[in-house]
């Protein structure tokens, strides 16, 4: 681009009314981010498909979702580092090409190996993707209108995730599924051109790279990462190995707190950034939305095909109307936070999500689909109220000079909230089955006067009559620990409204914000 404006690396310094095409530039990151984002639903659904085409087990097959999670944890913290050294722009691009290169890699893949290797690649390069995206929409926009910009930022994070597993479903059903991986190509070309064209180029700075800080969190991450991915399928601490990458974990964070608040030289983060109590604040409550969004979603899609029946594209239709109510008030927020406060915004959605997940616990498996769409509205409505004003205010006060490593911790804090809210949900479930099974069993009997009234075959010992109670136990059994989970993470819900009282007031913030100080840099 030859345009001759002048702009500062990241924040209120930038002449804003300079930036020219502010809406292509939106337009190309967001089809990145989502790009990004859907990948890690959307293969979940392929496999079974991928299974017996790679030569995998079903024990196996689960290292193509485990090396993604893996490497994209543990490469983003290091975003900050490599867009300070190569450029933001550059860091971009590169990702994009790497993540849709990967992708094709992907689905050519011909057996488990390969297909692991290549999925490590693809999480390596896609893990700058989505923190980059938030730092650029921050920066190409002015303080006021950052509350739209992290609309139309959480939208694509939001949404992504939701429609995965449905876009998944279909593509599987329809083609093939290496036409998982396929729809990258496209999408990653036209959000390259985008960005190679319109996107400003940033100032590089010397910044040296703390090995050891880096050593020590990617061993935390990556340890907690495999604990969580593995837990479910080697029994959690009844396992060697989990005690193992507990102990790895507990090790990895423990000596890189303590670097980083010890070294004299220039840590891998800058503990002045965790002195910011509203990006502190906003670091808890990712945590939490991440809890919420992806282990609902987590639940639902197994709790509709084996409790309802329903098939994939079926189970696709009934969750859509989730994306929906996070798409209207992610538009109708973005608005809002200019004019009420964010605290309350923030207040009002967790109250929201917290009455779906209420509605939640009232599933049963006589119920039509109303219920289940109802309660996704709902709570879509909320956690797009409190992602947005969240996103906005976690930065408020925040020197720019940060934005890029916090915005790397934004996302990795949120990822790790997901991780542990699918694990914690997903264990929960499968000791209350047992539980449930048990309690539920011990009341059918030859002497309960009930089964000998409603089902006298059952009662005199009939095989096939039997065999129909125990697959109505099971599957009361299953409801009633899917109850309890929705039931715990509105109670998580619930308690998360008090770290509201920890933010600071945007407009209060706003004026106290520290100037950015950023190199300038011609804008290319």
């Amino acid at each position: 681009m030859a345009n001759g404006a002048t702009a500062a690396a990241g924040g209120d310094d930038i002449d804003h009314g300079a930036i020219p095409h502010r809406g292509l530039i939106t337009v190309s990151i967001m089809l990145g981010t989502v790009m990004q984002v859907l990948d890690t639903t959307i293969a979940n659904v392929a496999l079974p498909s991928m299974t017996g085409d790679l030569g995998a087990s079903v024990d196996t097959i689960n290292w193509v979702l485990t090396s993604y999670i893996v490497a994209a944890a543990i490469m983003t913290p290091v975003t900050g580092w490599l867009a300070d050294r190569i450029g933001r722009r550059e860091l971009f691009l590169t990702s994009i090409v790497g993540f849709v290169v990967t992708s094709m890699a992907c689905g050519i893949a011909w057996n488990l190996n390969v297909m692991v290797m290549f999925r490590l690649l693809q999480g390596v390069f896609g893990a700058a993707i989505v923190p980059l995206s938030q730092t650029f929409l921050l920066d190409i926009n002015p303080r006021e209108r950052h509350g739209q910009a992290m609309a139309i930022w959480g939208a694509g994070i939001m949404v992504g995730p939701i429609i995965g597993p449905t876009l998944g479903g279909y593509l599987t059903e329809t083609f093939n599924w290496r036409y998982v991986f396929f729809v990258n190509l496209p999408v990653g070309i036209l959000a390259f051109l985008g960005s190679a064209a319109y996107l400003p180029k940033i100032a590089t700075k010397l910044r040296s790279f703390d090995f050891f800080g880096f050593a020590m969190l990617s061993l935390g991450v990556g340890a907690l990462q495999m604990m969580l991915d593995r837990g479910g399928e080697v029994d959690w601490f009844n396992s060697i190995e989990i005690w193992i990458e507990f102990g790895l974990a507990i090790t990895g964070f423990w000596v890189f707190v303590v670097h980083i608040l010890t070294s004299e030289k220039h840590a891998f983060i800058d503990p002045h950034i965790f002195t910011d109590r509203n990006f502190v604040t906003g670091l808890l409550f990712i945590f939490v939305i991440g809890v919420i969004l992806l282990a609902s979603l987590a639940l639902l899609p197994p709790m509709l095909a084996h409790i309802f029946g329903y098939p994939t594209i079926t189970t696709g239709l009934v969750m859509a109307p989730r994306g929906v109510g996070t798409m209207i008030s992610m538009l109708l927020v973005g608005r809002l936070v200019r004019k009420v406060d964010a605290r309350f915004l923030v207040v009002l959605g967790l109250m929201l999500a917290a009455w779906s997940l209420h509605m939640m616990a009232g599933f049963s498996p006589q119920m039509d689909d109303r219920l289940i769409i109802l309660s996704g509205v709902v709570q879509g409505l909320g956690l797009g109220l409190v992602f947005v004003p969240l996103s906005t205010v976690a930065f408020a006060t925040l020197d720019a000079r940060y934005r890029t490593d916090a915005t790397a911790l934004f996302s990795l804090v949120r990822n790790i909230g997901s991780s542990i809210g699918i694990s914690v949900v997903s264990a929960m479930l499968t000791h209350n089955l047992q539980v449930n099974h048990v309690e539920l069993s011990a009341n059918v009997s030859a002497y309960n006067p009930v089964l000998k009234a409603l089902s006298p075959a059952a009662a005199a010992g009939n095989p096939t009559m039997l065999k129909e109670l125990d697959g109505l136990v099971n599957q009361q059994a299953l409801m009633i620990s899917y109850v309890d989970d929705f039931k715990f993470m509105m109670i998580v819900t619930i308690s998360a409204i008090f770290l509201a009282f920890l933010l600071r007031s945007p407009k209060r913030a706003a004026q106290q914000n520290i100037p950015d100080e950023e190199i300038s840099a011609a804008m290319e």
